[in-house]
């Protein structure tokens, strides 16, 4: 055991934090709106010292053959070695693709999309979402932060204008992605303190990560509904797993106030 993650340990018995939040309390969280005008959205999310940015790029193609009258989701995350030493240079790497993927899930699951609105002509042209997550600074609880900055993102993204079977980028609408919810994940970590008692904390820095053994994402709708569930590492009690859930209600409420 590393001499910080004792220190993460020690407090954590203590029912304290390295910056002296309480175990269920969030970093200073900050929502900057449109910081790059290129895309149709964009949002910067900074958790302390986390930094994301999103951003919201549409283009027209064909519909998968099973959902011809539906809209595509992608969803991409960069680990850029500026971010942190322990990225590297080139194909995505694991922890970017699970980053992808929990995000991705979030959206899809909740049913905030309405997918069926992209559709331009059935079977043959839709509407495509890209949601591009680049990491500009990692000091732990990426999913959370790059959660919230995409479904900012996507909130204020104006579509581009469509016509002669053509995308005018350099000409926006006034429309609007369809959205019905705004899904955000609350992820809950497990930690093991030093009387072997077990603790739920959230957004912990990258110290406080790094002494977790596990960790659950819970995504939530508006209306309190839970529609993704992510586990990771070691494992969870049933009742742990329920007090992981009522967390991320509570505060999944409060985050979405930011959107």
């Amino acid at each position: 055991m590393g001499i910080q993650e004792d220190y993460v340990l020690k407090l954590v018995t203590e029912d304290k934090r390295m910056d002296n939040r309480k175990l269920d309390d969030f970093r200073k969280i900050e929502v900057i709106k449109s910081p790059i005008v290129k895309p149709e959205g964009s949002a910067r999310v900074k958790m302390g010292n986390t930094d994301v940015i999103v951003g919201v790029k549409m283009d027209v193609g064909e519909p998968f053959a099973d959902r011809p009258d539906e809209g595509i989701l992608m969803v991409n995350a960069e680990f850029s070695p500026i971010a942190s030493t322990d990225f590297e240079l080139g194909p995505p790497r694991e922890n970017s693709i699970e980053l992808a993927r929990v995000v991705d899930r979030g959206i899809r699951e909740s049913g905030t999309i309405d997918v069926k609105k992209l559709c331009i002509k059935e079977g043959e042209k839709v509407w495509m979402v890209f949601v591009d997550i680049a990491i500009m600074n990692h000091d732990g609880n990426l999913i959370d932060a790059a959660g919230l900055a995409a479904i900012t993102a996507l909130n204020i993204a104006v579509m581009p204008e469509y016509a002669d079977e053509k995308v005018n980028y350099e000409k926006k609408t006034t429309k609007k992605v369809p959205l019905k919810f705004k899904p955000i994940p609350i992820t809950v970590f497990k930690v093991i303190d030093n009387k072997k008692n077990s603790k739920l904390i959230v957004d912990p820095n990258l110290d406080e990560e790094a002494a977790s053994i596990s960790r659950l994402t819970v995504t939530t709708r508006d209306d309190g509904q839970v529609c993704a569930l992510q586990k990771g590492g070691g494992s969870m009690s049933a009742e742990e797993i329920q007090n992981a859930i009522d967390i991320a209600l509570k505060k999944g409420e409060q985050l979405r106030k930011l959107v």
